[in-house]
């Protein structure tokens, strides 16, 4: 039977209720249990798709197509699995749910409330990922904080749970913030009892406290808390920031949280040792033999997490080459507005990359820097929608199509070398935006001899198995995860390689261009698909790795 873990966070947000959950799922990984993991998010969209990512951070793609938030990124990172739509349930999808059968009169005219009928909802929901995963534990994290009016339905919901599963099958976790008072240079613990008082007051006694703090929790801090909120003394586990999140799950370990888990659940492990995640954080305090410096140009300035598997990715390819980072981030805006300074913005850059993103704003400052990267030899790396700029550019630049653009910049134009997909026109024209693009895993098939095929082919003891779809004699499939609605168009195709462009990766019936790269050149290498969403600590992705090691003969 599987067991049930409910996160939830109290007194504020972004405290790390995600890398929590992770880590609780990487820990009881490694004692041989099979772990599926799942987030519920307030939120009345239907997905994390259409989300402004200077507001919510990054959209994190699953292999099947579901648009998410970057907590699942987390998930997959530190579990090490692929997840899929039953990861990842907002509001939006609850109410629509209901409403759909209230419609189709599935509850018989009975009235329609929050509870039992939404209640229900979500449990299903819980049921449904506990099945189809067949886990042997699902954690489950409730976004938002506790006292929140519009998380009411998942809290009631995982309240019953204990009722309906039985109390020695469910746990409940609670992540809190212990604030640092400058003025007397002390933390304080009544926001976390507070916390705990609110979620006691909606049927939930946590089983595990975890206090996030940026300073030393005190001893004394622990024993006041496990007072007031009658949570066990040894349950109330201080989480002190460090500086890397992949260093969590040894941390909590060191408070025996597997065994309070296993004690409360009456788990039955056969002890097995996390010797592979922590020699990877091994890395992270070891001596480094030089300092990169990346270049990350973009739009969505207000807000890092926009970027953040890009970031991860670029981390742990820099861990496994045993060098330090510095990412810097580079206004593509800026560029526009002075070209004639582009020299002073990318000359101390060691390597460039022009992420995934839509719409017109900083186009042609994107394009400035991938042209800088071409000429100066820079090591450049392209992701989505930046493989479709470098296509631009190159148009441009190298085959003398002066009006080259792409129709979602330019949609009436002479050489549309990236245009709209034929299955992507109609659903525009319909307003269609949701969850409609060209979403999830898609094969691709790798040119042999091109420099994507030599990486993928050298790295393949670091992918999952599962990212290889096929490798017989010379050729090699690979599946990678995609979010685009526009791609190279093929009318192009012969022009721009007979001046040189590389197409190294294509779809396996050569319709779709996926990998292109320049051969002349260290490193300079852009794909249509997300390299940086299947990316693991353990695993680093090929195209990073050969990326950070380009960079480094700079």
């Amino acid at each position: 039977m599987t067991k049930y873990i409910f996160i939830t966070g109290g007194v504020l947000s972004g405290l790390g209720k995600g890398v929590t959950a992770a880590s609780i799922g990487n820990i009881l990984k490694s004692q041989g249990l099979k772990v599926w993991m799942q987030k519920f998010d307030q939120y009345l969209n239907i997905d994390a798709g259409t989300l402004n990512p200077e507001e919510h951070g990054e959209v994190f793609v699953l292999n099947d197509g579901s648009e998410t938030d970057l907590d699942l990124g987390h998930y997959e990172r530190f579990i090490d699995t692929h997840l899929n739509k039953t990861s990842s349930i907002m509001s939006g999808q609850i109410f629509q749910a209901v409403l759909q059968k209230e419609r189709t009169g599935k509850f018989l005219g009975k009235t329609i409330q929050m509870i039992p009928h939404v209640t229900n909802e979500v449990k299903s929901k819980i049921f449904e990922a506990a099945k189809q995963s067949k886990a042997d534990v699902l954690i489950t994290e409730i976004g938002g904080t506790i006292g929140d009016y519009e998380g009411t339905h998942f809290i009631e919901a995982i309240r019953q749970m204990q009722y309906e599963v039985g109390k020695n099958n469910v746990l409940y976790v609670h992540v809190g913030f212990l604030p640092y008072l400058g003025s007397s240079e002390e933390l304080k613990g009544r926001p976390m009892q507070f916390s705990v008082h609110d979620l006691q007051s909606m049927g939930i006694q946590p089983d595990i406290l975890i206090c996030r703090a940026d300073h030393h929790v005190k001893k004394s801090m622990i024993n006041k808390i496990a007072l007031f909120t009658g949570v066990e003394e040894g349950a109330v586990i201080p989480l002190e920031t460090v500086s890397s999140i992949y260093k969590v799950p040894s941390i909590l370990q060191q408070f025996q949280l597997d065994k309070i888990i296993n004690k409360k659940l009456k788990i039955k492990t056969k002890r097995k040792n996390n010797s592979r995640w922590q020699e990877f954080t091994k890395k992270i305090d070891s001596e480094k033999k030089k300092t990169l410096n990346i270049g990350l140009v973009g739009k969505y300035m207000g807000m890092k997490d926009t970027y953040f598997s890009v970031i991860e990715s670029l981390n742990i390819a820099a861990l496994w080459n045993k060098v330090d980072l510095h990412i810097g981030w580079i206004d593509a805006e800026e560029i526009e507005k002075d070209p004639s300074n582009i020299f002073q913005i990318l000359n101390k850059w060691h390597g460039i990359i022009v992420p995934g993103g839509f719409g017109k704003r900083g186009v042609e400052g994107k394009i400035k820097a991938i042209e800088y990267a071409r000429k100066k030899k820079i090591p450049f790396l392209g992701l989505c929608f930046g493989l479709q700029l470098a296509t631009v550019e190159f148009a441009r630049n190298v085959a003398k199509l002066k009006d080259a653009n792409s129709t979602e910049v330019k949609p009436r134009n002479s050489q549309p070398v990236i245009h709209i997909m034929s299955e992507q026109e109609k659903k525009l024209l319909e307003q269609n935006y949701g969850g409609s693009m060209r979403l999830g895993a898609y094969p691709c098939k790798l040119q042999i001899g091109t420099k994507s095929y030599k990486a993928y082919k050298k790295s393949s003891s670091h992918l999952i198995n599962s990212t290889f779809v096929q490798k017989r004699k010379n050729e090699i499939i690979i599946s990678e995860r995609h979010r685009h609605r526009y791609e190279f168009n093929n009318k192009y195709r012969n022009l721009l390689e007979k001046n040189g462009l590389v197409i190294a990766g294509t779809s396996p019936d050569n319709h779709l261009v996926e990998i292109i790269e320049l051969k002349n050149h260290p490193f300079f290498i852009a794909t249509q698909f997300h390299p940086e969403f299947t990316s693991r600590p353990l695993h680093p992705h090929p195209l990073f790795m050969e990326f950070i090691k380009a960079a480094l003969r700079m």
